[in-house]
């Protein structure tokens, strides 16, 4: 066997060992989704579909959480991702909001998805159902204002 070719052989059999060994790292396997405790008064049945649509995965109780989840490290970021939403803004335990109260969480949420901040880039490249039309976008953004008010 050439140099080369050995070479490649170490370098595959250390990211293959390196890939199952941060299989045993802990965090990101906790998929846990604590029951719903309230939900806000929304302002329409369409306002909360969409919402569930594009929003729920990280920001309610409601996470559905697919196959990949459990595979390190992209376990890692579903799960930072799941948990910062969360903290930032749960749909699930209303009205359990950071500082600032319900306008402000409801402007704030709003803007990000006016200004298509919200749903971040890599949610939509995986979740079809979350790339919003732009009417349907708009129909977000008006129903998040009414309803988060």
């Amino acid at each position: 066997m050439s140099r080369p070719v050995k070479i490649t052989l170490w370098v595959v059999a250390g990211l293959l060992v390196g890939f199952a060994a941060i299989q045993l790292v802990p965090y990101g396997r906790d998929h846990t989704n604590p029951r719903v405790t309230a939900e806000p008064a929304w302002d329409s049945p369409r306002t909360r579909e969409l919402a569930k649509q594009a929003c729920f995965d990280c920001h309610s109780n409601e996470t559905v959480w697919p196959w990949y989840s459990n595979i390190a490290p992209v376990s890692w970021l579903v799960t930072w991702d799941v948990d910062g939403g969360r903290k930032r803004l749960n749909f699930s335990e209303w009205p359990q909001l950071p500082a600032g109260g319900a306008a402000a969480v409801g402007a704030e949420a709003a803007d990000k998805v006016d200004g298509g901040e919200m749903p971040p880039l890599q949610y939509k490249l995986i979740h079809g159902g979350a790339r919003l039309s732009d009417a349907e976008k708009q129909e977000l953004v008006a129903g998040l204002s009414a309803t988060l008010k």
